[in-house]
């Protein structure tokens, strides 16, 4: 019965998760293409899509032919050619590993912290970034990165508690990080046709690599801030759930008598009653 919820909602998150951040923007030239050809696109959404259909599903073997059929199902909606395999397969195989990450993630909230990292940077700058002109772009920006990692290390403490706080170092690391894949990955999609592999990899390692200075300069405020915004976060959540309950007794079924062997089972026989005889009916007495 699960899966007759899961599913539609997994096919819906696909899309609604991994390509709404296109009509932000506007689709190019006017279109209504769901899926336009173009590599950050296809790659980030497609593993962002596949997140959180994973996560719905919380299945790997129905999520991963779900979210490939779903994909191939949009390529071939959407009039693409199929002789760009290139971009198809970065489409299959970015919704496949995203929803593996997802569905793995609702056994273990880290993972899914992990997993969500990436499509949380995608999503932080992209609205502020096409408001140029908007007075409180910083702060607009810096509150979507602050709130992205509040609910990272917030997503991973869901399961252990404060147990899982000692991930948030590397969580936020990888954070940190995923806005150089984001840069890298959108610099790999503005690189001319014609440039050299060489030059495609060392511009994508430059914007990688450039893309930490001023992040940090600019909104390491608000990372801070998001710090801060997670302890009470999780402190509130840990005191809102129940107590865990003890753990089974494995004896809880069997009673207190101890198992004897047959040459002691005399212990639990019922002792005869004695009857003391009278005296005249004893020899002696008859004597």
């Amino acid at each position: 019965m699960r899966y007759l919820w899961s599913i539609p909602a997994a096919v819906v998150a696909w899309f609604v998760g991994g390509f709404s951040a296109a009509y932000l923007k506007g689709l190019p030239g006017g279109t209504t293409m769901f899926v336009p050809p173009r590599l950050d696109l296809l790659l980030l959404g497609g593993f962002a899509g596949g997140v959180l259909a994973g996560l719905l599903i919380a299945r790997v073997r129905a999520t991963v032919p779900l979210v490939v059929i779903v994909a191939a199902g949009a390529w071939w909606l959407t009039g693409n050619p199929w002789d760009e395999r290139g971009l198809l397969i970065s489409l299959l195989v970015a919704s496949a590993v995203g929803g593996i990450f997802g569905a793995v993630g609702t056994r273990s909230s880290v993972v899914a912290a992990f997993a969500l990292a990436l499509p949380l940077a995608w999503y932080a700058l992209r609205p502020a970034a096409q408001l140029t002109d908007f007075r409180w772009l910083w702060q607009l920006s810096g509150l979507l990165v602050g709130v992205g990692l509040a609910l990272a290390l917030y997503v991973a403490c869901w399961l252990r508690g404060w147990r899982s706080a000692y991930y948030w170092i590397p969580l936020t690391a990888w954070y940190l990080a995923s806005f150089g894949v984001v840069a890298a990955v959108q610099s790999i999609d503005r690189a001319p046709g014609g440039q050299s592999f060489n030059a495609t990899v060392d511009g994508a390692m430059d914007a990688f690599f450039n893309s930490f200075e001023p992040l940090l300069r600019e909104y390491g405020a608000w990372l801070v801030v998001a710090v801060l915004l997670a302890i009470p976060m999780v402190a509130l959540k840990l005191r809102a759930l129940p107590p865990v309950p003890p753990p089974p007794d494995p004896y809880a079924e069997r009673t207190n008598d101890a198992v004897l062997g047959d040459d002691l089972d005399w212990i639990d026989r019922e002792e005869p009653r004695r009857r003391l005889l009278s005296r005249r009916n004893t020899p002696e007495s008859a004597l």
